[in-house]
């Protein structure tokens, strides 16, 4: 019998979760859309049969409620058999989700008519499983590209590495929700005063050049990458799998990419498996 690591994408309708389900599905996972969850212990009984599964993704709604409290003793009674089991939680704010619901003309589960109402009791109804969940994703301003790289890039690498994401991000835009660690390069001269760096990022030579003709830049390149090292090695030994690092500044297009393409470059001479995500460069 096989250990399995088993992945439940819930939340609120429209916020992503079959996206979300895809993106693991083209990873190799095994995926069900919007599994009972009495039949969660069933189905990774089954499934850890045989060799050919070794990961699976789940989609679970609030459409019956009466099953959702019942998860934390199913994850109690799989975690004691070896299996892992990790609930991801995805969420928008109410603008962008009636939005979402009107583009596609689909009604709500839960309403007929008011989505805001079936949204918010959905979010009542799902309390107990969000409280299980290792991350919270808003979507609010994720597209659906962006939400499928960021879910691949968490469960790309099968648990037998901590996988580490270095992120560069706008402050401009609103923090990651789902980052461990949020670091500012806001102190650092910014090239968007330089007329003939402003419509340029971090991924350009020139760019990246005039980041780090600042002594701090330097520095700080040095200082988070010692802090990195002392805190990889203890996370891992903590047992935890995933890890995004934030780096941010303004508008997440110049001194934030060049940190993060800087760090990312240094910390894989001994960690090859580093991801690196731009969330704002485009903008």
């Amino acid at each position: 019998m096989s250990r399995l690591t088993t992945i439940i994408f819930t939340g609120v309708s429209g916020a992503g979760r079959t996206t979300a389900l895809r993106a693991v599905e083209d990873l190799g996972f095994y995926c069900v859309d919007n599994l009972p969850l009495p039949l969660l212990g069933d189905l990774v009984e089954l499934m850890s049969q045989t060799d050919a599964v070794r990961r699976v993704g789940l989609v679970v709604d609030a459409r019956l409620p009466q099953y959702i409290e019942g998860y934390a003793v199913a994850s109690v009674a799989l975690n004691q058999k070896g299996h892992r089991v990790e609930v991801v939680y995805l969420d928008a704010n109410d603008e962008v989700l009636v939005r979402r619901f009107s583009q596609t003309r689909r009604r709500h589960p839960l309403s007929t008519t008011d989505v805001r109402a079936g949204l918010e009791r959905e979010r009542e109804l799902l309390i107990p499983l969000r409280a299980q969940s290792s991350i919270a994703i808003d979507t609010s301003d994720l597209t659906v590209h962006q939400l499928k790289s960021l879910v691949q890039d968490r469960y790309e690498v099968d648990g037998a590495q901590l996988v580490v994401t270095l992120l560069s991000f706008g402050f401009r835009y609103g923090l990651p929700t789902h980052a461990d660690t949020v670091l500012d390069v806001r102190f650092l001269d910014n090239p968007f005063f330089i007329d003939r760096l402003r419509e340029r990022t971090g991924l350009e030579k020139d760019v990246s050049e005039y980041v780090f003709a600042s002594p701090d830049a330097g520095e700080f390149a040095d200082r988070a990458e010692a802090m990195l090292e002392f805190l990889l090695p203890r996370y891992e030994a903590e047992g935890k799998v995933y890890l995004t690092v934030a780096i941010g500044c303004t508008g997440g297009r110049h001194r934030s990419v060049a940190m993060v393409e800087e760090l990312a470059q240094r910390l894989r001479q001994t960690r090859p498996a580093i991801n690196v995500r731009h969330r704002d460069v485009e903008r």
